[in-house]
């Protein structure tokens, strides 16, 4: 049986993950070690991120929501039960979005949740 040696195969992976460490610090930029311990750590973070990035930007919604809806005086609960109650279907991305950028339009809607929570 003929002998197989790996030295092609793992200067491959090793460049792979030297590759993934472009922009790093120190030697985890240029090391394999260090290097290979920085991806996966960075791997880990960035698979849990994507997933907590989804909760964030909903708290940073509902906060918007909120100090939007106390502005016009009515608290963010009543103005969610009173959407709700008026059959508004708009996700909480949209409103926020019309109550930092068209204020009159928000306005609007305020009203039509006051109306309904009546």
């Amino acid at each position: 049986m003929s002998r197989v040696k790996r030295g092609v195969a793992s200067h491959k992976g090793h460049k792979k993950i030297i590759k993934a460490a472009k922009g790093y610090k120190l030697g985890r930029k240029n090391k394999f070690k260090l290097a290979k311990e920085a991806v996966s750590h960075a791997g880990r973070n960035a698979y849990r991120d994507r997933r907590l990035k989804k909760r964030t930007f909903r708290s940073l919604w509902l906060t918007r929501l909120s100090a939007a809806s106390k502005a016009e005086g009515l608290t963010y609960s009543k103005f969610a039960t009173g959407l709700r109650h008026a059959k508004v279907i708009i996700n909480r991305k949209m409103l926020s979005e019309l109550a930092i950028h068209e204020k009159a339009v928000f306005a609007g809607i305020i009203e039509i949740a006051k109306m309904a929570s009546q």
